[in-house]
């Protein structure tokens, strides 16, 4: 034993923890730990708001937060160790806080979407996940005004985990996130309030294929650790530039880590559960989804490839070039035999998602600056256009199928232009921010992509022929007998809707300012 003690290290290096630089994550977790508390003490008649002021509280405490560090990192530089925390498997880069400040922020609007009450009975959310879709227990909540609130809380763990995500600098990390977003997910897909069954269906269709690409993530962080003997990216690096092991479980550790990286941002030919999940869930949790859960998902897929793995770029280029070409004509060829606006806009994503990835084979600091404008832009304008569609109805419910938008202009004229300048936007029309985003990620590609940059027009030309045919049927078709009312949307979804539009307006008229950050943030620490 004397032995033993001799023989062991007489000071041990405790790693580096940063706490101010963990605070946001700190913050969300704890609202949504309260919100648990909240479930078990508060009366249920009280539930509701005090869930929605706590989950409102955390993410703008959260968002203030980020912005301050953001603030403090370009003016001082920080100290060393306090931008890679818990032992560097954490990175507090411009990067990173971009992305975080961007989900924090689209989270915001989603809680907003989902605090809806004015529109149906009760709440688009079901009044209680565990009762039998038909049974009378059911039907007899349907007819109540009680509101599920359970939903706030599992939002708050998936946010804790989406802020994780893209700024874990390590492997292991970053599947703990992964799960961590994920599980909640599969939970709120199931939650629709009407159409239980397609909800249902939704929620394990995204739980199995979402449990197969983590698995298949798992797998693939194993063998990267075989060939880097390390899950950390900084090391995995250095491995790729002077380990002498074979590059063949490099290369197959990199291709599982793919799979389950672009199942979570919806890429081709990793798509399939799109369009049922984002069908099937509740509107807004589809926004939310559509939203956060992308741009974090980009978030990693940046990390893990600029930081990890650049150094073998060219091997990973052609693949993604590959995935970028599948995503955008699945999108938009599919896009264009669709008839509910649901399963469009989740094609439209799909077709997005490709276009982010040009950006991303530019391997530039213009290249990361323009995909950070981009899914900023895209989660802005895509959580709209859902929020949207939680207004136009008819007796059973949203109205998303195309039959019922015609006409949708002489009933409500306003509703009508809203999603024009949406749609216009993801179409990437001139003066809407996705046509800036479109413009600067195209350009920052085309040096070293012409021929994909040649491919995502033509891609984007196509795709938006199924923008503009919703748009003529709103302002040119006849409408239908019994056609969908305009629903009187309360305070909350009238300040997500009207914030999401202004942001499309704005940073299409004035997206230098937005632009000059994002080049600012373009700043990736490994």
């Amino acid at each position: 034993m004397s032995a033993l003690l001799a023989a062991a290290p007489q000071h041990i290096t405790t790693p580096s923890v940063a706490y101010k630089a963990l605070a946001p994550i700190f913050i969300v977790l704890g609202a949504a730990l309260l919100g648990v508390l909240v479930e078990a003490v508060v009366p249920r008649r009280e539930r509701f708001n005090v869930q929605v002021g706590l989950a409102l509280a955390g993410l703008i405490g959260a968002v203030i937060w980020v912005g301050a560090i953001h603030g403090t990192s370009l003016t001082t530089p920080s100290p060393a160790g306090n931008n890679v925390p818990f032992a560097g498997s954490l990175a507090i880069d411009p990067v990173g806080l971009f992305i975080q400040g961007t989900v924090l922020a689209l989270a915001i609007l989603s809680v907003l979407l989902m605090a809806e009450r004015s529109v149906d009975v009760g709440s688009p959310i079901v009044a209680s996940a565990a009762t039998v879709v038909g049974s009378p227990e059911d039907r007899r909540l349907a007819l109540t005004d009680r509101v599920q609130t359970e939903v706030f809380p599992l939002m708050m763990f998936a946010v804790s985990g989406m802020l994780i995500f893209p700024i874990a600098n390590n492997l292991l990390l970053m599947f703990v996130a992964l799960e961590v977003l994920s599980l909640p997910l599969y939970l709120m897909a199931g939650m629709s309030r009407r159409r239980r069954l397609l909800s249902q269906e939704a929620a394990v269709k995204y739980f199995l294929l979402g449990a197969f690409a983590s698995a298949f993530f798992l797998y693939g962080l194993a063998l990267i650790y075989g060939y880097a003997d390390s899950v950390d990216l900084p090391k995995i690096f250095a491995a790729t530039r002077e380990s002498s092991s074979s590059d063949v479980l490099l290369y197959l550790g990199l291709a599982l880590l793919l799979v389950g990286l672009l199942f979570k941002a919806g890429i081709a030919p990793f798509h399939s559960w799109t369009p049922d999940v984002y069908q099937g869930s509740p509107t807004p949790v589809t926004a939310f989804m559509a939203a956060c859960t992308k741009v974090a998902a980009f978030g990693a897929i940046l990390r893990v490839l600029y930081v990890g793995f650049s150094s073998s770029a060219w091997d990973w280029r052609p693949v993604v070039w590959g995935v970028a070409i599948a995503s955008m004509v699945v999108g938009a060829l599919f896009g264009l035999t669709q008839t509910d606006v649901k399963r469009i806009l989740a094609y439209s994503s799909i077709a997005h998602a490709g276009f982010i990835l040009v950006g991303m084979v530019a391997l530039t600091k213009d290249g990361i600056s323009s995909v950070l404008f981009y899914i900023l832009t895209y989660g802005f304008t895509t959580l709209a256009a859902f929020g949207l569609l939680m207004i136009v109805r008819d007796s059973d419910g949203e109205a998303t199928h195309l039959s019922q938008w015609s006409g949708l202009a002489r009933k409500s004229p306003f509703v009508a232009v809203v999603m024009t300048i949406l749609l216009m936007s993801m179409a990437g029309i001139p003066l809407t921010s996705g046509f800036t985003g479109k413009f600067f990620v195209f350009r920052a590609a085309y040096h070293v992509a012409a021929p994909l940059v040649v491919i995502a027009l033509i891609c984007s030309a196509i795709a938006a022929f199924f923008y503009l045919r919703i748009i003529v049927l709103m302002f040119f078709a006849e409408p239908p007998e019994n056609g969908p009312t305009i629903a009187i949307p309360g305070w909350s979804t009238s300040v997500a809707l009207t914030f999401g539009v202004v942001v499309t307006v704005v940073l299409g008229l004035y997206p230098q300012w937005l632009l000059d950050v994002a080049s600012q943030a373009a700043k990736l620490t490994g």
